[in-house]
């Protein structure tokens, strides 16, 4: 049975949640906001370096022959590739990556159209996840419960091809469902969820937008399909229009603890939201987003700023887990739900501090990813 929700514009007019955030001095947090070029290009370019020396190695081992060097090198280039994909342009949609606001505008662009993204439905989507955060009523980008999947043939997807992905589980990134949905927005103008249907139900000209852009994407990887055959340049859609696809698991192993197992309908970050620790390469690859409540306290700060914050924020906030810790955690409350549906785990805190001061416009802030018609 659908549950039927009432239309978002009504939620925007009549539903607010008052947000528990842990106090910062406002100098501080004005540092922690500040957004800087030279960072930017360094995540960013960094980034794409990476991925260009994993192609250039794919393409060597493939032309020489050397298939388990291809296959390793395959391998590599799909997990730093499948990144880009709601991680990379997470933050370029956010508009905090770059202090030139153009080049977060250039960069989400070119790692969206790549990478199979539209960018125009998750800003329109990710703006209602920030300031409804886990309450259905106006926020269905996730929805609890979250099966954390570790079925066999779910992994071998995730090692090898991600073809289908896994029920119940929208954290990976499966090549049939995402380019299905792509040719049915492109033919058609309908969106296969019914959140996207809802998120544009009033924005007639932001779903013309998404409309176009997911045509460009249909059109980019046609033309990289057509190439590739003409000159038999035979890697080719592999290190791009499939790449996405390829060797997703570290993407779905970070990416899956952020909200899985966690409590919904409720106003503090902390009871809905998970940190976790990371190794360096890990967290650069998934730009430092594995310091997730800090960004949902505070969405305005950079990428590059968010261990800082979680240090200045420490004393009021959860112990990050560990990412085995995380999963551990999730997987127990999962068996508990199918026992129990109704349960949800409580996360210990430290309490609330007297005194936390009403939230102004600089902690509010989403940086630039609210869509001038939601603004």
């Amino acid at each position: 049975m659908t549950t039927k929700y009432e239309p978002l514009q009504e939620v925007r007019r009549n539903f607010q949640v008052r947000w528990y955030r842990s106090p910062i001095e406002p100098a501080r947090l004005k540092e922690l906001t500040r957004r800087s070029d030279l960072r930017g290009w360094f995540q960013t370019l960094g980034h794409i370096i990476l991925i260009a020396i994993t192609a250039a190695a794919t393409w060597y081992f493939f032309d020489h022959r050397i298939w388990i060097g291809f296959a390793l090198a395959l391998f590599a280039h799909g997990t730093m590739y499948s990144f880009f994909a709601g991680l990379a342009t997470h933050e370029l949609a956010h508009g905090t990556v770059f202090r030139t606001k153009w080049l977060n505008s250039l960069f989400v662009r070119i790692l969206s159209l790549i990478s199979w993204f539209n960018f125009h439905d998750y800003k329109m989507s990710h703006t209602y996840h920030h300031l409804y955060t886990l309450h259905p009523r106006g926020d269905r980008e996730v929805v609890l419960p979250n099966n954390p999947s570790l079925h066999p043939l779910f992994l071998l997807q995730l090692l090898t091809l991600n073809i289908v992905g896994a029920r119940r589980e929208p954290y990976s990134w499966p090549m049939v469902q995402t380019i299905a949905a792509t040719v049915k927005l492109a033919f058609s103008g309908r969106f296969r969820k019914e959140w996207l249907e809802a998120v544009y139900a009033d924005q007639e000209e932001a779903r013309r937008k998404s409309i176009n852009w997911a045509r460009l994407i249909l059109l980019f990887h046609l033309a990289v399909v057509v190439v590739s055959v003409v000159f038999k340049l035979w890697p080719l859609p592999l290190l791009v229009t499939f790449a996405s696809f390829i060797a997703n698991w570290l993407r779905y192993f970070v990416g899956v603890p952020m909200h899985t197992g966690l409590k919904d309908n409720v106003d503090d970050f902390r009871l809905c939201v998970r940190s976790i620790t990371l190794d360096p390469f890990s967290q650069f690859l998934y730009w430092r987003m594995n310091w997730h409540l800090e960004h949902h306290m505070f969405a305005a700060v950079p990428c590059y700023n968010l261990t800082q914050l979680s240090r200045a924020l420490a004393d009021d906030t959860p112990r990050p887990r560990t990412l085995i810790g995380a999963w551990r955690e999730m997987r127990l409350t999962w068996k508990k739900q199918q026992e129990d549906p109704g349960f949800q785990y409580e996360t210990p805190l430290p309490g609330r501090k007297e005194g936390a001061k009403k939230q102004d416009s600089l902690e509010s802030s989403l940086g630039d990813l609210a869509p001038k018609s939601l603004e």
